[in-house]
């Protein structure tokens, strides 16, 4: 379910929108970061040469944007 609420919400207006869980899962979370933790921030450093990082962006503005419903 976590799946398919990403695939409509994140990746709306993408070319994976229709793109199978396995592919998600290796193009948007397999990434390699390094994540620094303070008192009161966490960074997450995404790797440089990352070739999804466009689309990264991409879904998480759109993750923003949607309104959350409980």
């Amino acid at each position: 379910m976590l799946m398919q609420a990403l695939r409509c919400l994140g990746l709306k207006g993408t070319k994976m929108a229709t793109a199978q869980c396995n592919t998600i899962r290796l193009k948007l979370f397999k990434i390699g970061a390094q994540v620094k933790i303070s008192v009161r921030k966490v960074w997450v450093s995404l790797a440089s040469g990352y070739p999804y990082m466009n689309l990264f962006h991409q879904v998480y503005r759109n993750l923003q944007a949607a309104t959350l419903r409980c």
